[in-house]
């Protein structure tokens, strides 16, 4: 049986992470886009800094969130003269610091997905009379669900597990930056905390389970609406 303790660990870290995704998701499809289909210098640049949070060590990034988020930072203290707020131990910064680690995951599925559509479909489209935006919405976009749900799967999943970035970040506040991974550590410290530990590991396991089989059914429903 969970406690309300739980309950509320588990509200928080689905709070933040579907949050994180949202937020994620618009700027994701962009990069995905613009290095998928675009050619400039500065592109493998581009792709490295996107990638970036795949081989530093989480807690890189968070303090680097912390330099560039925290009082003394660039985007912290622009935050605070323009919206009067701080993202510093509070859940928004768990967000945060769980959709930079989730980023190049999702840019990643967006662009495999992206890369598989012919763009001979786009240029058929435009011949039959469709604007480049239309056929991106008629085209385009229903070719690449598949993609997005997978990126959003990761997404949250990635999210669901951040640790090393957020407690080096926003640190481990229980009831405001705590969530199932950082929850799940401070019981390993204390005496007689296993019971707990497993209570969260289970939800962790559920969560992730839960996430992995909706976004199947949900890739072949799309699947099976686009072959009829």
């Amino acid at each position: 049986m969970l406690s309300p303790a739980d309950w509320a660990i588990v509200a928080l870290s689905l709070k933040v992470g579907v949050v994180a995704v949202a937020a994620t998701l618009p700027v994701a499809f962009a990069l995905a886009w613009v290095l998928a289909r675009t050619r400039f210098p500065g592109r493998i640049v581009l792709d490295a800094v996107v990638h970036l949070p795949l081989v530093l060590p989480p807690v890189v990034m968070g303090w680097l969130l912390l330099l560039g988020f925290g009082a003394s930072g660039p985007f912290g203290r622009a935050l605070e003269a323009v919206f009067g707020t701080s993202v510093m131990f509070r859940w928004t910064g768990a967000a945060l610091a769980a959709a930079v680690m989730a980023l190049p995951l999702m840019v990643r599925a967006i662009r495999l997905s992206l890369e598989a559509v012919d763009p001979r479909l786009e240029s058929a489209a435009r011949t039959l009379g469709a604007g480049p935006w239309r056929a991106f919405a008629t085209v385009t976009l229903p070719l690449t669900l598949p993609g997005m749900i997978a990126a959003t799967v990761l997404g949250l999943a990635r999210s669901l597990g951040e640790f090393g970035a957020t407690i080096t970040f926003v640190s481990n506040i229980p009831g405001e930056t705590q969530t199932l991974p950082l929850a799940i550590y401070s019981a390993l410290q204390l005496p007689g905390g296993d019971v707990q530990v497993a209570r969260l590991a289970a939800i962790s396991v559920a969560l992730s389970l839960a996430a992995l089989i909706a976004s199947e059914a949900l890739a072949r429903r799309t699947g099976l609406r686009h072959v009829a």
